[in-house]
């Protein structure tokens, strides 16, 4: 059995991420990236519109298991826990090639104000996606969306958790727990 070789997607993902973090992000260049690549210029406007849209690589794949995740929650589940199956379904699509790279990408959204504007668009698309699919099982809009954001926050701090060196916990587990975490917290509003 070979050696798994990352895709031409994972490849201009991991390109940009080291260019970004050695040059900046406004001083890379598509060209740039697809060399890095080892691929062509039109190869990565195949997969990407825009340098940008790297950043997004992959959100409408975690949108649609999200989805799914809600929707085949036992139908007696409380929002939480129906959350709590997207949180899952989404988390099984994370490699270790996400936990590779996630230093990189933290580092570069951390230097470029325009990724960190790319990156709050992603949360909340990923929020939008989860509140989407909690209403239409039935799940009245303000429970919905309040669902869908603490999850939303969940899956961030699991991500950035489960991202550290020599964390080898179950991501959809993490996930879960941070958001039981925070449901906790809320109710302590009082």
């Amino acid at each position: 059995m070979g050696r798994w070789q990352p895709d031409a997607r994972e490849r201009l993902v991991a390109a940009a991420l080291e260019l970004f973090n050695e040059r900046g992000y406004d001083e890379t260049t598509v060209a740039q990236i697809a060399e890095r690549a080892g691929l062509t210029k039109s190869t990565f406007f195949r997969h990407f519109p825009d340098k940008r849209d790297l950043l997004a690589a992959g959100q409408d794949t975690i949108a649609q298991l999200l989805r799914e995740g809600i929707a085949a929650a036992p139908a007696d589940a409380t929002p939480l826990a129906v959350v709590c199956c997207g949180l899952k379904a989404a988390a099984a699509a994370f490699t270790s090639f996400n936990r590779e790279l996630a230093p990189r990408l933290k580092a570069a959204i951390a230097a470029s104000t325009e990724l960190q504007e790319r990156n709050a668009l992603k949360q909340i698309g990923l929020s939008a996606a989860m509140a989407e699919a909690l209403q239409t099982r039935g799940i009245p809009a303000p429970t919905a969306v309040l669902a869908a954001e603490l999850g939303g926050v969940a899956f961030k701090t699991a991500y950035a958790q489960w991202a550290e060196p020599g964390e080898e916990q179950d991501l959809g587990a993490m996930a879960c727990a941070a958001l039981r975490e925070l449901h906790a917290a809320a109710v302590d509003l009082g």
